[in-house]
């Protein structure tokens, strides 16, 4: 009984450890936020236009995951977003879920 319970206690704590990185610390640490803003445009679109833009579609996670990493142009108008190497693919997806929160 005692090792279920600690068991519970880890995966709950694994878990929540990785919502605890989903939020501006994470972007401001893997330098999004030169460029974005949660709630207003600056190089790039607000983090809420783009939740906004993204809402209900089924395949918005893996695209937006895609673009953090590779980069992309034209979706928001004519300045690229740069391809992110120092980001993970779990990072990215930390940041796309966080992102897409956004209202």
């Amino acid at each position: 009984m005692k090792r279920s319970m600690l068991v519970a206690v880890l995966a709950v704590s694994a878990l929540s450890s990785q919502v605890a990185m989903a939020n501006p610390d994470l972007a401001k640490a893997k330098n999004c936020m030169a460029c974005h803003a949660i709630g207003s445009k600056l190089v790039g679109p607000a983090y809420k236009d783009v939740a906004a833009k993204y809402a209900g579609q089924k395949d918005a996670e893996n695209k937006l995951v895609a673009k953090v990493m590779k980069g992309g142009s034209g979706t928001w108008g004519a300045i690229p977003m740069p391809a992110n190497p120092q980001v993970s693919e779990a990072e990215a997806r930390t940041l796309v879920k966080w992102i897409l929160a956004q209202k």
